[in-house]
């Protein structure tokens, strides 16, 4: 059992993440999408508990994994003395890129709604939608914060370029995970094998239509949801400014 002074570290504790959070303007999408998340896992649970199905309960590890991307960002943004150094810097972008595919890769679950009728339709693309969204969520706001980390040591029209250019990198992850089942561990674990496929895609494209073809598609989709938010979001605090001219 815990004693009440490690009850009260604990609180002092979460205390104080709440004020460095809000220190750093994360606060309030964090709630917001702890309570996504927590609304996505009752919609899977929900559905368990009706059907006795469990096809969909994945999806809750394939959101956390979504989430990691955002977590890392979020440590460079508290880590006021680490992210002065390039070194650290360039860690949290390449430890980023491995993980950020798992975001927008859980848009290829709504290949799963095809496979069960254990559930209404309706309901199962709500609660798939659900997840996507969030997921995306999760990895647009540290593509954001990726792209305010790379303007630290290069020009901001070259840190578009390469958010761009990971975005299409990304997307040939998501290929890798959905069609030949790897993981963003398997860097670590199985380097060598998945290595081996990589290289055979890229040398050989030809002999890989289906490769090329989600990777530049889904770049493309990426892209144009990553500029239609910018742009808008640009829309919005060019609108904001004029507005408080014009009082």
């Amino acid at each position: 059992r815990q004693s009440l002074s490690d009850l009260l570290f604990s609180f002092l504790k979460y205390f104080k993440m709440i004020q460095k959070l809000q220190k750093i303007g994360r606060l309030q999408i964090s709630l917001v999408l702890l309570s996504a998340s927590l609304f996505c896992f009752t919609l899977s649970i929900l559905r368990h508990y009706k059907t006795g199905s469990s096809l969909f309960l994945f999806l809750n590890w394939n959101l956390f994994l979504a989430a990691i991307p955002l977590l890392l960002t979020t440590i460079w943004l508290l880590s006021n003395k680490m992210k002065n150094k390039k070194i650290f810097s360039i860690a949290i972008i390449l430890s980023w890129l491995l993980f950020f595919p798992n975001a927008p890769y859980i848009i290829t679950d709504f290949y799963h709604l095809r496979l069960s009728t254990a559930a209404p339709i309706w309901f199962d693309t709500i609660l798939v939608m659900s997840f996507v969204w969030t997921a995306l969520i999760f990895g647009l706001i540290s593509l954001f914060d990726i792209e305010k980390i790379l303007r630290t040591f290069t020009k901001p029209t070259f840190a578009s370029i390469i958010i761009s250019v990971m975005l299409f990198i990304s997307s040939f992850g998501i290929y890798l995970g959905r069609f030949l089942r790897w993981n963003s561990w398997d860097i670590i674990s199985n380097p060598g094998t998945l290595l081996s496929d990589i290289l055979t895609i890229i040398t050989n494209p030809l002999q890989h239509p289906k490769a090329w073809s989600i990777t530049i598609l889904m770049g493309i989709l990426l892209n144009l949801i990553f500029w239609t938010i910018k742009l808008l979001n640009n829309e919005l605090l060019t609108s904001k400014i004029i507005n408080n001219e014009t009082k």
